[in-house]
């Protein structure tokens, strides 16, 4: 629930400075030029970020503190920061020099005027990148002492400080200037982000001291750092190919991306990583003989499958059969119109596809960095992104000449690509891990009824939206969302599918 909370908030303000942000650059060179030039520094948040950070280091230092061995665990902790510190300082510097040469690789499709705006934009948002490295560190630690609010909800100032840049430079600045003034906003919004969090974590730590010890546990979590890192790197690779790729299908299909991503990535983060966040430290500080621990993570593993198909599965119905008024409702504005929302809608449906894969795959994955084992997510990490390469070239750029259709709509197949690879990964995860711990309950019959029920509340949704006598998005947005989930979780309460126990649990605890 913490963990939740604090995404929710801070996604929430994310889709606001979305909204901002489509506003006033739409689907523009511009906006293309900015989506493009955040992917290359967050290449190096995401490597060396949250994602690795939490595979490797988290369950090294979590059962640490759980053994009672807190002196080595606060060792541990600040001999990562200092490697840290020295390898994203060193990365970060050749990023900057290296930029144009790195626009070539991910946006050979820019010309001109656009790919010098994305070259001055990427070496602007580099450091900021690396600061956001230091808040992952933060996050790291705090996790582990299951204080989990505050790292989640951090962004919020992040995503505001870029709110605030947008509004106070939007209505005199052409869209060129406007694009530099929120790179510069973000890097100050990724300094705040990191602050906010350093008091909280220099309690846990204090007296914290900078000192590189290269003992047993700095050598565990750098042999499970590299594994992850590959692993994390190959699928960082797949995005890049997407942005690459869409280069060359025209204005707009890069933003588009951009923007379907966001969409995305809210369920995601919000029940996916929610869950998986809050389950790896628990799952790696379990203690027992091998049938207990395996025992320990089959329970969580059934119970946080359970949680991410109840809110993940009406997610995907809502952004296929209600994706022009998800998109509308939060993007349709200034230059963002009509056409801008059914582009972005079948690059969203397109995503949609794999979203349940996607989510339980991280909690698969958790599991085994909880067992020390980084290898196996990494050689299915691999396949996943060899079959989006492949799949996505082949939806991307000759499917639309065969259809006869616009080049543009090549981003949906990119999309649709992902999502397929996504669900071969799942299986293979799965399988690998039933073979180490045993099955896990599928609960096919619960997430057919799942499925069924989100269907039929989208259809009536639908319904609603053709009913409507005006077409104001925002009033469309509340008329048909608002009664879609209303539905959803009324009769999947009704049926017995899912209750609210957990949050009666919780808040009875709280009391």
């Amino acid at each position: 629930m913490a963990v939740g909370a604090g995404i929710l908030l801070s996604r929430l303000v994310g889709l606001v400075r979305d909204r901002v942000f489509a506003h006033y650059f739409g689907n523009s060179d511009s906006a293309d030029a900015f989506r493009a030039a955040f992917r290359i520094p967050n290449f190096l948040q995401n490597l060396f970020g949250e994602g690795v950070l939490s595979a490797s280091f988290i369950p090294v230092y979590a059962r640490l503190n759980a053994e009672d061995r807190h002196e080595e665990a606060s060792e541990l902790a600040e001999a990562i920061f200092a490697l840290l510190a020295a390898v994203t300082s060193v990365l970060v510097a050749l990023g900057v020099w290296a930029t144009p040469w790195l626009i070539d690789l991910i946006a050979p499709g820019f010309r001109e005027a656009k790919r010098q705006l994305t070259i001055e934009l990427v070496q602007i948002l580099f450091p900021g990148a690396g600061l956001l490295v230091f808040s992952a560190w933060c996050l790291g630690i705090l996790n582990s002492h299951r204080r989990f609010f505050l790292s989640y909800a951090a962004p919020v100032l992040w995503n505001a400080v870029m709110i605030a840049t947008l509004v106070w430079g939007g209505r005199h600045n052409t869209e060129q200037r406007l694009a530099v003034l929120l790179a510069i906003g973000s890097v100050i919004g990724s300094g705040l982000q990191f602050a906010v969090q350093l008091p909280r974590v220099l309690r846990l730590l204090w007296p914290l001291r900078l000192r590189l010890r290269a003992g047993l546990h700095v050598r565990t979590v750098a042999s499970n750092f590299f594994p992850v890192f590959l692993s994390r790197g190959v699928v960082q690779i797949s995005a890049y190919i997407d942005a690459w790729l869409g280069s060359f299908l025209g204005t707009g299909a890069v933003s588009a991306l951009g923007y379907a991503q966001t969409l995305y990535t809210l369920p995601v983060s919000l029940f996916g990583m929610a869950v998986s966040a809050a389950e790896l430290p628990a799952m790696s500080s379990e203690l027992g003989t091998e049938a207990e621990i395996a025992q320990a993570l089959r329970q969580r593993l059934a119970a946080g499958l359970r949680q991410i198909a109840y809110f993940v599965i009406p997610s995907a119905v809502a952004f296929v059969l209600l994706g022009d008024v998800v998109i509308a409702t939060i993007y349709r504005t200034g230059h963002f119109q009509r056409d801008d929302v059914l582009f972005v809608w079948a690059v969203l449906a397109g995503s949609a596809v794999g979203l349940l894969a996607s989510t339980s795959g991280r909690l698969y994955s958790s599991a085994f960095y909880a067992l020390r084992n980084t290898r196996t997510p990494l050689g299915f990490a691999v396949i996943r992104v060899s079959l989006t390469l492949v799949l996505g070239y082949l939806c991307a750029l000759p499917l639309p000449r065969l259809l006869g259709i616009s080049q543009r709509w090549g981003a949906a197949g990119l999309t649709l690509s992902a999502g397929v690879a996504g669900w071969l990964e799942f299986l293979l995860l799965r399988r690998a891990l039933t073979r180490d711990i045993g099955a896990v309950p599928s609960g096919w019959q619960r997430i057919t009824r799942l499925w069924a029920v989100a269907i039929l509340a989208a259809l009536a949704g639908a319904g609603i939206k053709l009913a409507l006598p005006f077409h104001n998005s925002l009033l469309v947005g509340s008329c048909v969302l608002l009664p879609y989930c209303g539905l959803y979780l009324g009769i999947t309460h009704w049926m017995g599918i899912a209750s609210l126990g957990a949050l009666d649990r919780l808040f009875n605890r709280r009391r």
